[in-house]
């Protein structure tokens, strides 16, 4: 893949997934005024409409007709879930370096203005958003903490305590995660599969000023089993040392019931063992089947070769008309 020519492009690029944030429309676009300004208005934003139901799009495009900044609003035909969006935006990001943030401003802004400072000084090729305090309801907070305690166990050691929901990289980066063409993936452990040099800046997220998080429960441990069968053996390796304790187990308590049998503790002749090795076996063949039938599943989704998403329409603030045919990362960068 050769090198992307950024000569007379704004060097600095900013993706942010769109998605039921119809409220914060006008919160966020000023934030990337501001944001725009800081970096001497070299700063070009791509939002993706990840087949939002409300009227962010809408509001996005009547905000960019007066944008002091190039704004480019990606719709995606349905929803296909805020990673795949954030790898949309990254195909349609010219910038030699490329950020990432959310549209309900929980991490401020300030940040990227801080990783493009630190990705134009050579000193990583991946900045990383370290979250180091938060303000959500407390169940909220328990439930993600616990999420990202057990994706930091199962999957990525090296992610930062909270998680990572902020990030920025250089192009070398974003090619080669456009490279990795997976579905039912994690963009995160992407990011950390790659290698290349990371650094890890600590903020404070902020409260959630409209509206509610759509990352619910559900999305959530889609996503944490998304990522382990796509970035583990652990399963696999589970159910193997899981048949074998149930083998030695099987073997201690056959012993035992044949003990039993001998000193007359057992009256109906086979009745014990047949129910344990029973209710054993079928156990450990439903939790083999399980795990097999995952892993199976994704092989099968990644034979099918079907695009990861859509693309509706596309609408530039510099260039009003709308078009209807998305480049893809081969065409936009070979």
């Amino acid at each position: 893949m050769n090198e992307v020519s950024v000569e007379g492009e704004c060097r600095r690029s900013l993706v942010i997934p769109v998605y039921r944030n119809e409220e914060n429309i006008p919160s966020l676009m000023e934030a990337l005024t501001a944001l725009n300004h800081d970096l001497g208005g070299d700063l070009e934003v791509i939002c993706v409409v990840d087949g939002s139901p409300d009227r962010s799009g809408e509001q996005l495009i009547e905000a960019g007709r007066t944008a002091a900044f190039p704004l480019r609003v990606v719709f995606h035909s349905r929803n296909f879930g805020s990673f795949t969006a954030i790898r949309t935006g990254m195909e349609f990001a010219g910038g030699a370096n490329v950020a990432v943030m959310a549209a309900d401003l929980q991490e401020p802004p300030e940040l990227i203005h801080r990783f493009f400072t630190m990705l134009e000084a050579d000193e990583a090729d991946v900045v990383f958003g370290q979250r180091s305090g938060r303000h959500d309801a407390w169940l909220r907070d328990a439930l993600s903490n616990a999420f990202w305690a057990l994706y930091r166990k199962l999957v990525i050691p090296d992610l930062p305590r909270g998680g990572v929901d902020i990030f920025a990289c250089n192009r070398p980066a974003v090619q080669a995660v456009l490279q990795i063409e997976e579905p039912n993936s994690s963009l995160v452990a992407q990011l950390f599969w790659i290698g290349f040099r990371r650094r890890f800046v600590p903020y404070h997220r902020r409260q959630r000023q409209h509206g509610t998080s759509a990352w619910n429960l559900t999305r959530r441990m889609r996503y944490m089993m998304d990522s382990i069968f796509s970035f583990t053996d652990l399963p696999i390796l589970l159910v193997l040392w899981f048949g074998i304790l149930g083998c030695i187990a099987s073997l201690l308590i056959g012993g035992g019931i044949a003990t039993a049998r001998l000193v007359g503790l057992i009256q109906e002749p086979g009745y014990a063992g047949l129910a344990v090795l029973i209710t054993f076996s079928a156990s450990a063949t439903l939790a083999v089947q399980g795990v097999i039938g995952s892993y199976l599943w994704r092989t099968f989704e990644n034979t099918k070769r079907r695009p990861l998403r859509l693309v509706s329409r596309i609408v530039n603030n510099r260039d009003p008309a709308p078009k209807l045919a998305a480049p893809t990362s081969m065409e936009r960068y070979a």
